[in-house]
């Protein structure tokens, strides 16, 4: 499906991939167009909804200057996933739970950390100096930092909200380890500091914006650079978080499976970053908040709900959207009002045939908040094409 809808009353336009977007994504949208530093168009991706100050779903491209709430507060979220050699035969009912129970014991999930004893230090080293150098410049972000301080510990777990691990089966039957979760406090931490910072700013140089959050640092200000770092910092904190523990999983698969291999479909992909690229003949910084890169032949994860389908798909390079794709389904509505339309039978029924949490604790996660993901690839068929079709047999939630 090309472009669904464009809106044409701000500086620049905004190109949207579906019909399905409700009136306050809507305005967001419109408040991003018409800040004077926005290049060429906003690009709304078919699984767009509302966010703090930008619209999740949004890919927004600007001269000289970054929106950190744009970006987001989990800096570099992103997914992996990986291909096994093993079929699904090789699962049943008892080794699924013993897996489902290993992982759960294996990963920390929600706020919980690995112990002194447990954490990843030698592969969290290399993230020593640059952090130092970061907080030596801002005494004041160690206390913004609080428990996140603790961010050794935090390597390698999974966090809350969201944030899943799940085993797979192909449409040829073959396994798959997939996950997605982001930079844990630390990035939270870093991305909160730097907003409030860009706030502050623009009060000091009296700049009205039709949203506070979308207040930006403009390059060569006093903390654009050091922003620049931050987001790097946390962006590569993030994929070594994701591969830390899909290597935990690896581990807890080998004890309850045959031996087995990964093969080279290995994917790695943020969907809440900001990079520095080339559009429509001009150097910028793009902000991708829920969105994927898709340039033509980058591989992506585009994943479902903890009960639908997920896909592995190669980028077609679309230029109107910025080179990028939809990262999930997108909500349809908000945690608090699945929690009051949906009850615990709903649940089970909703994750049918999947081994995972189905109590009350989980159920702002039902498959039924989310938008049809099938209905989102078909509206992106010109930004991505699709490689495999994912569809999960454990599930487990932060």
């Amino acid at each position: 499906m090309p472009i669904a809808q464009v809106l044409s009353d701000q500086r620049v336009p905004v190109k949207i991939w579906t019909d399905d977007v409700d009136d306050a994504s809507k305005q967001q949208l419109l408040n991003i167009a018409s800040l004077p530093f926005i290049h060429h168009h906003v690009a709304a991706m078919p699984d767009v909804h509302l966010g703090l100050g930008a619209t999740i779903g949004s890919v927004i491209a600007t001269h000289k200057a970054i929106i950190p709430a744009a970006v987001g507060v989990d800096l570099g979220c992103g997914m992996v996933a990986a291909r096994l050699s093993l079929s699904a035969n090789a699962l049943d009912e008892k080794s699924l739970k013993k897996i489902f129970d290993q992982i759960s014991r294996d990963v920390p999930v929600g706020r919980a950390q690995h112990s002194d004893d447990r954490a990843l230090t030698a592969i969290a080293q290399p993230f020593n100096s640059a952090l130092k150098t970061l907080s030596d410049k801002h005494p004041q972000l160690l206390k913004a930092m609080g428990k996140s301080s603790k961010w050794v510990n935090q390597l390698g777990t999974l966090g809350g909200g969201n944030h899943f691990i799940e085993v797979c089966v192909d449409e040829s039957q073959q396994l798959w380890v997939m996950l997605h979760s982001g930079s844990r406090g630390i990035g939270n931490a870093l991305a909160d500091y730097f907003i409030q910072l860009a706030r502050k700013e623009m009060q000091r140089w009296m700049i009205q914006l039709p949203d506070r959050d979308l207040a930006y640092l403009p390059e060569g200000s006093e903390y654009f650079a050091d922003y620049v770092a931050a987001v790097q910092w946390a962006q590569d904190y993030a994929m070594q978080n994701r591969q830390a523990m899909l290597d935990l999983v690896l581990a807890a698969l080998t004890r309850h499976l045959p031996a087995f291999s990964v093969t080279t479909e290995v994917v790695n992909c943020h969907h809440n970053y900001v990079a520095h690229e080339q559009h429509f003949g001009a150097n910028v910084w793009v902000t991708r908040k829920g969105a994927i890169r898709a340039r033509l032949g980058d591989l992506g994860i585009i994943p479902g709900s903890m009960g639908s389908r997920s896909y592995i798909v190669r980028g077609l390079g679309n230029a109107d959207s910025f080179y990028s794709s939809a990262h999930g389904a997108g909500r349809r509505m908000s945690r608090t009002a699945a929690e009051k339309r949906f009850t615990e039978a709903d649940l089970i029924q909703q994750t049918s045939g999947v081994v995972c949490r189905k109590d009350k604790g989980v159920l702002d996660e039902i498959p039924g908040a989310y938008k049809d993901i099938d209905q989102v690839m078909e509206n992106q068929k010109d930004l991505t094409e699709i490689l495999h079709t994912l569809k999960q047999v454990i599930c487990i939630k932060g």
